[in-house]
This record gives structure tokens, C-alpha cells and sequence, in this order.
């Protein structure tokens, strides 16, 4: 029996979930309700598939339609959890989620929505997360969605050059990102135009955010006597579910040392359609000295680039630490590329344990258990994308996507 991944609901989108009657519907209906006043756009709603199949047997994936409240089709994916997992029965014990998306407006604290089986092939959907490793490129593995992308570098970057030949050679751990003008995915198109090409924006966006030796936009480490502690490359990628609605991925980066400390991690990130905010979830393995044992603590620093303009911006960097809230924003207003803002999000605030800073990097500090998940959420947004305005817009989205962040939708399950 393959071993499943644990679940994917997380605080953002978490769930309760009540059991239904073990007999045939004609609709599962879902109802999804939260308790702020504010606008949720592009909420991820997520049901379990074994309780869509209680209320739909034998329901297959490509043959269904959710709708919402007016009869509206809506986009929907369902995850894969057991890809090898055999189902003679047809009762959907490979399938992990049935994901979805709603708009809540201000002061909209409930919605429906309606499953049932259909008798014709559902439509594919725009593709609006997405991720995959880029080998072509030396081992980047690259993700978006359609407000951004990203990427981060691979083990055939970190290895020297061979004797005798021109290689790029780069040994970081930090986390790139890709400025978006169009909703639809770019990865590809701008991979295969090659480097001097996405460094210009020739309508689509552009990369204009340097990474090098820092943490880029979300890159981790170990803070310890006043000094980070970090990781090579990451050494391997796992694509958990891609799309269209969320992609699901987990990198794993080897064993570094961190002041006679032996940690490794492993990141998860939650990647959904109409956020410029990533959720990760890392978690650490940690070792001391052999006479010390297992630490039961860990200082972990999630950083943000201090200056990743490209050269003759003349970046204007403006820092607004949260500490109620775990934030640490950033607005960069540069001479020809535009105003980007950039953020950290801890999720979990009780682990807050500070700013700090070192030469590269602005620094939130969170206090971590070994083998516990650290929540937070990272990302930024880029004034040309015709999403924020000024810096007053990115930090009242950043502080919303906070509030949403420790105040879940609760989802609730009946049948017509």
C-alpha cells in the first residue's frame, strides 16, 4: 500500500467536514461559511472526495459540475493522493479533494454551492497554478499561478563546472520571483526564450528581483548567535497536485550546520489561482552534538532580499514590520521597472520571536519544534500588474490576507 501524503487542508482553507448518510443523492451541497466582514476573493474551498462519493457513488472526477448559488459552472480540480492505488469498485479511493474557488464579497459570510454527476464530459479549465522542476535549466523548479511565478535553483546549478568547460554555478537556497502582467501561465514561454529575454518586460512581465546568497522572497535559514545558518540547493522535488485551481509541491533540502546543530528540511508549498501569497509549511529534522541529543527548539529566520533591484534602479526600499501580526513588508519603488512590494506572513504568530537582519537580508524570527510545520506566507505583488497602486494598497492586501490567514471558512456538507 503506497504511503498517502498528509492531507492538504491547512489553516487557510481548513474544513469541518460532517459525516453524511451512506445512501445516493441527487447533489451533495456544500455550504461554506467564515466570520470577517472583508472581501475573500478566490477562497479555496476544499471537500474531501470519499464524502463526495458517499453522496455521489461511484461519481467519476471528469463527470461531474459544481455550481454556485445562481447555477454558475465553477472550475474545480481533484487531487490524486494514490496515484498507484487500484479502484475495481469505482469508489474513488485514489482521489484526495475536490477543490474549488468562491468570491466572497464584503459582508458575504455564507455561500452554496451544489456537486452533482453529470452525463457528459466536464470542460477543462484555465490552467492557473502550476508547477514543475525546469532539468533543461540546470535543475530550477519553477511555480505559478496567475498573479506571479517563481522559482528556486537545483542541484546541477550548485555543482562546479566541469574542468575545461563554462558553467553557472550558484549555491542558495533562496526563492526567486517573476513579475506577471497577464493572468495566464508564463513559465515555459519564458524559459524557452531564453535568459536576455525575460529580463526585459516585452509585455508579459518580467524577472527584474535578484536572489544570489540571500533569502530572496521567503528563503529560510537558522538564526543562532546573531548569525543565519542556511542551506545549499534544494536537493529534491515532489509535485503533490497541479492544477487548475492549486498546486501542491514539496522541496527537500540535505543536511546543513548551524553553530554544532545538524538541521534539514522539507517545504511544502500551497500555491492557489488569484493570491499573490504563497502558503509554506517547513518543517525541520534537527540533531545536536552527540552528547547534546535532539534540540527541542530551533530559532528559524524567514528573510526577505534587502536589495534585489537590478543594477541602475536606483531602488527607493521601504520596511514595515507587524510585530501583532508577524508581517514583515517591503515596498521597492525603482527608477524604470516599476514599484514592487514584497511580504512575510507568519501564520502561526505565537512562534513570532522578532526582526533581526544581517548583511543580505531583512529577518522575521519564529521559534519552531523540530519536526513541527512552521506556517507562513510569502510572495509580493508588482504595480504594472494592474493589481496595486501604491505601497498603502500591497500593505492593506498583505494585512488582509493575515486576518484571512487565522480566520478559516468552515464547510459544512448535506444532500438533495
Amino acid at each position: 500500500m503506497p504511503l498517502l501524503p498528509r492531507p492538504l487542508l491547512t489553516a487557510l482553507t481548513a474544513a469541518a467536514l460532517f459525516a453524511l448518510p451512506a445512501s445516493a443523492a441527487d447533489k451533495l451541497v456544500v455550504t461554506v461559511t467564515h466570520s470577517l466582514a472583508i472581501a475573500r476573493p478566490s477562497e479555496t474551498i476544499t471537500v474531501s472526495w470519499c464524502e463526495v462519493n458517499k453522496a455521489l457513488p461511484h461519481a467519476l472526477i471528469q463527470k461531474i459540475a459544481v455550481r454556485d448559488a445562481t447555477g454558475r459552472i465553477l472550475p474545480y480540480q481533484v487531487t490524486n493522493v494514490a496515484p498507484q492505488a487500484k479502484d475495481p469498485d469505482r469508489i474513488g479511493i485514489a482521489y484526495g479533494e475536490l477543490i474549488f474557488q468562491h468570491d466572497f464579497a464584503p459582508g458575504e459570510q455564507s455561500a452554496t454551492f451544489t456537486v452533482e454527476q453529470t452525463e457528459t464530459v466536464s470542460p477543462t479549465f484555465p490552467i492557473k497554478a502550476f508547477a514543475r522542476p525546469v532539468p533543461e535549466r540546470l535543475d530550477d523548479f519553477a511555480w505559478e499561478n496567475d498573479r506571479l511565478a517563481h522559482r528556486t535553483y537545483g542541484p546541477a546549478l550548485a555543482a562546479p563546472a566541469p574542468a575545461g568547460t563554462v558553467k553557472e554555478v550558484l549555491v542558495t537556497s533562496g526563492l526567486d520571483l517573476w513579475c506577471k502582467r497577464v493572468d495566464y501561465p508564463i513559465i515555459d514561454r519564458w524559459y524557452n526564450k531564453g535568459h536576455d529575454h525575460y529580463h526585459h518586460d516585452e509585455g508579459e512581465g518580467m524577472d527584474m528581483y535578484g536572489v544570489a546568497t540571500s533569502r530572496g522572497c521567503g528563503g529560510t535559514g537558522v538564526w543562532t548567535d546573531g548569525r543565519l545558518h542556511v542551506s545549499s540547493n534544494y536537493k529534491s522535488a515532489r509535485i503533490i497536485t497541479n492544477g487548475p485551481v492549486r498546486a501542491v509541491f514539496e522541496l527537500t533540502y540535505d543536511t546543513w550546520a548551524a553553530e554544532g546543530v545538524f538541521v534539514s528540511e522539507v517545504k511544502r508549498f500551497t500555491v492557489d489561482a488569484g493570491h499573490n501569497l504563497d502558503l509554506v509549511e517547513s518543517t525541520f529534522a534537527a540533531t545536536g552534538k552527540p552528547t547534546e541529543g535532539k534540540p527541542t527548539e530551533l530559532t528559524i529566520a524567514i528573510g526577505l532580499n534587502k536589495n534585489p533591484s537590478d543594477k541602475k534602479q536606483e531602488p527607493i526600499i521601504t520596511l514595515t514590520p507587524d510585530a501583532s501580526a508577524g508581517i514583515l513588508a517591503q515596498w521597492i519603488a525603482q527608477k524604470t521597472n516599476g514599484a514592487l512590494g514584497t511580504a512575510i506572513v507568519l501564520v502561526d504568530t505565537a512562534a513570532f520571536a522578532g526582526f533581526a537582519e544581517d548583511a543580505r537580508n531583512s529577518l522575521v524570527l519564529a521559534k519552531v519544534t523540530p519536526d513541527q510545520p512552521l506556517r507562513y506566507l510569502a510572495g509580493a505583488g508588482w504595480d504594472r500588474s494592474g493589481q496595486f497602486t501604491d505601497q498603502a494598497a500591497w500593505l492593506a492586501y498583505v494585512a488582509a490576507e493575515s486576518t484571512r490567514a487565522r480566520a478559516p471558512i468552515t464547510v459544512r456538507l448535506s444532500t438533495l
